[in-house]
């Protein structure tokens, strides 16, 4: 009688056993049936801020003379900006840098002699940062027209910037996020099934390039500051419950 309970017992527990493992791979198999998919929002949009960087400069063998030059330089920059609708509290002057310039020195017969002294280079950068972009921009156009007055200016191209990115950021995560959503719904129905909650959601890199480029995506993120007209995108990877 023993020996009856104690395999009956045996075989009830093999039962039991083999039920929990049934609904262990049954909830297993379950858990991965799920749908992913990528959504994608982008944009475009104009910048609003410029900042443009340039310098002045002058070469003299007279430090104290150069110093006054390159002030009279500096004030000939200013009244150019300001007639041109710049706010003067938008531009900055940094401190002038003094440079000894030399050149190598050789003798008749070409040997090296060492170098000689030529002068002193000074030059003072500036730069402009202004919600105005089309003021700036005309103006690092025509910045060229002071070297007629004995102006010695180099001036490069502005950068270009948006200052509601923030902004931009979330439109674009919510675009995203239902464009994987209207992907995944249409992948559902085709399967014969629906959507249940969201498993999981990653949110691809920020990238901004310019509009109407054929700009590189970066893995860490692009962020283009040489275009005026932007394309911003970003990515959201979703997984969803199948139900």
């Amino acid at each position: 009688m023993k020996q009856i309970i104690k395999f009956s017992i045996i075989g009830v527990a093999i039962i039991v056993a083999a039920w929990l493992l049934g609904r262990a791979y049954t909830y297993k198999y379950r858990s991965q049936d799920t749908i992913v998919v990528t959504g994608l929002g982008e944009t475009e949009f104009s910048s609003d801020l410029i900042v443009w960087n340039g310098q002045i400069t002058f070469e003299t063998f007279d430090v104290a003379a150069g110093y006054a030059q390159l002030e009279r330089n500096k004030k000939k920059v200013l009244e150019f900006m300001t007639s041109r609708g710049i706010a003067e509290e938008n531009i900055v002057f940094r401190f002038v840098n003094v440079d000894k310039q030399f050149e190598p020195s050789y003798s008749a017969n070409g040997n090296y002699m060492g170098q000689r002294f030529t002068g002193y280079r000074l030059n003072q950068s500036f730069s402009i940062e202004s919600s105005e972009v089309d003021k700036v921009e005309a103006v690092s156009r025509e910045i060229s027209s002071l070297i007629a007055q004995g102006v010695s200016i180099d001036a490069y191209s502005p950068d270009y910037y948006y200052t509601k990115l923030d902004d931009v950021k979330l439109s674009l995560i919510e675009r995203a996020s239902a464009d994987a959503k209207a992907r995944a719904e249409k992948i559902a129905e085709n399967a014969g099934t629906s959507l249940g909650r969201v498993a999981s959601a990653r949110m691809g890199v920020f990238q901004i390039t310019g509009a109407n480029s054929n700009e590189e995506f970066s893995a860490g993120g692009s962020f283009n500051t040489s275009s005026r007209q932007k394309k911003a995108r970003i990515t959201m990877r979703v997984e969803y419950r199948v139900k």
